[in-house]
């Protein structure tokens, strides 16, 4: 994707998710209790260690399930979501560091962080490929990645639904349905430590993966 074209691409996500801000604990609470399980958030979260790096925040619901110990530093493209995320972390006893930030070009140094959290954002990240690889860099020698997305099913049937699906929800904010991250993930050296898929032919991948030495 030429540079272009990633910012437009952004422009539009940023759009249409500071248009969604308002509504998005909502949906996005829907789908976890009905298709993609509640345990996610607690499942990534729960494993993240010393210095930490959401990227893609969105409103902070991941914050509740972060250990004491975890030095938190998390970025989004909206502003709005950001807002809102700040708003939640103001009643934290151990409160996160947040920023508006571009996961295709992370604003921190090589080998920054000792764990990396990204939940249910993949799928609409304009580059995945090079968010993945920004990922590796600011992750230090054995440092922990820890993704949980939807992905494209094994069942041809759900897949064929997610296809359909995917033809509107691309337009309309971005979100592909039929991606798989852990393809980037093994891409750009990675080692994979646990893969686990569940839901509807497997359509929630959990991920966690350790940046070699």
């Amino acid at each position: 994707m030429t540079q272009p074209d990633l910012e437009r691409q952004n422009a539009k996500r940023r759009k249409a998710w500071n248009k969604q801000s308002a509504s998005y604990d909502k949906q996005i609470g829907w789908f976890e209790r009905n298709v993609f399980g509640t345990d996610n958030r607690s499942w990534a979260c729960g494993q993240a260690t010393g210095d930490t790096l959401e990227v893609a925040v969105g409103t902070g619901l991941n914050f509740p399930h972060y250990g004491p110990d975890v030095r938190l530093t998390a970025i989004d493209l909206s502003p709005s979501m950001l807002e809102i995320a700040r708003t939640r972390a103001a009643s934290l006893a151990n409160k996160p560091d947040l920023r508006e930030g571009d996961a295709h070009k992370l604003p921190f140094a090589d080998g920054s962080f000792d764990s990396l959290v990204c939940t249910f954002s993949l799928c609409n990240i304009p580059d995945p490929d090079a968010a993945v690889g920004e990922m590796k860099r600011v992750l230090r020698p054995d440092g922990r990645l820890l993704l949980v997305d939807h992905i494209r099913s094994e069942n041809m049937f759900v897949y064929a639904l997610q296809k359909v699906f995917e033809f509107i929800s691309v337009r309309m904010d971005g979100d592909h349905m039929t991606r798989r991250p852990r393809e980037q993930v093994e891409r750009h050296g990675f080692v994979i430590e646990s893969s686990e898929r569940f839901k509807w032919g497997g359509i929630v991948e959990r991920i966690r993966a350790r940046n070699p030495a």
